[in-house]
């Protein structure tokens, strides 16, 4: 590793953006993420600290700036050192309701038991 750049999966790796550098590499050749506003289109591209990625991830476009290079993959805490999110990606909506289950009225779905044994009476076949 040279002191003035990293390859792009390895970074993207190491700042927890991607759970393994093979990931990382299938997005970098993949040709979906920008460099300060260019195409990469191989994950041996040299990232150095001030450089801006533009990548989906998930739903969400993520925008960031390279703060640091790093030199290992290290807890989350740690990796949110190595960038500065510039377009944080907004809060999930809330969870729809559901609505709370209401009493039936009488006389709506299927009868009870003491309905069926009344029908049964009605219709003579009890005894």
């Amino acid at each position: 590793m040279s002191e003035d750049g990293l390859r792009l999966d390895k970074w993207l790796w190491f700042a927890c953006f991607c759970k393994s550098r093979s990931i990382a590499a299938a997005l970098c050749t993949g040709g979906r993420i920008r460099l300060s506003g260019r195409v990469v289109a191989k994950a041996s591209q040299t990232v150095r600290a001030g450089d801006v990625l533009t990548f989906p991830l998930g739903p969400h476009v993520r925008v960031i700036e390279i703060g640091a290079l790093g030199t290992r993959r290290g807890p989350a805490m740690e990796a949110q050192t190595l960038y500065r999110d510039l377009d944080p990606p907004l809060a999930r909506p809330p969870a729809p309701t559901i609505p709370a289950i209401t009493e039936r009225e009488p006389g709506a779905g299927r009868p009870t038991k003491a309905d069926r044994r009344a029908i049964d009476k009605l219709m003579g076949e009890g005894s």
